[in-house]
């Protein structure tokens, strides 16, 4: 934990660099939450150019997906996203605002790595 998934078209800036972004979301995650990095997973689907959507407009940013545990404070989950979205826009070289980052909390006896099931991020 957490889960990173990335939504990102094929032909895009973000696709060329997708070992970059990992490590750069990575160093983020465990730097803000004093996770190990072993547990940050990150996954790439990439997807034709025009398949991207907000309303009826096509955008050609991509789209990430966090699952992260439930129970970090409201300010550590700000500086988290922040961070996210500030590394994204230096490894890709696109705006900040062209790209969205939608984060979802799972309770860590919900989620299961190495053989174990996680403890409660307010345990850590």
């Amino acid at each position: 934990m957490p889960f990173y998934q990335f939504t990102i078209p094929a032909d895009g800036p973000s696709a060329q660099r997708k070992a970059e972004i990992a490590a750069a979301f990575t160093k983020v995650h465990t730097s803000v939450t004093g996770a190990p990095a072993r547990y940050v997973n990150c996954s790439f689907v990439e997807v034709p150019s025009g398949s991207l959507f907000v309303a009826d407009e096509v955008v050609e940013h991509g789209r990430m997906i966090g699952l992260i545990r439930s129970g970090r404070t409201e300010a550590v989950k700000r500086e988290l996203i922040t961070g996210l979205a500030q590394a994204w826009a230096e490894v890709t070289g696109e705006p900040v605002a062209g790209f969205a980052l939608f984060l979802q909390e799972v309770p860590g006896h919900a989620v299961m790595e190495h053989g174990e099931i996680l403890p409660e991020a307010a345990d850590d």
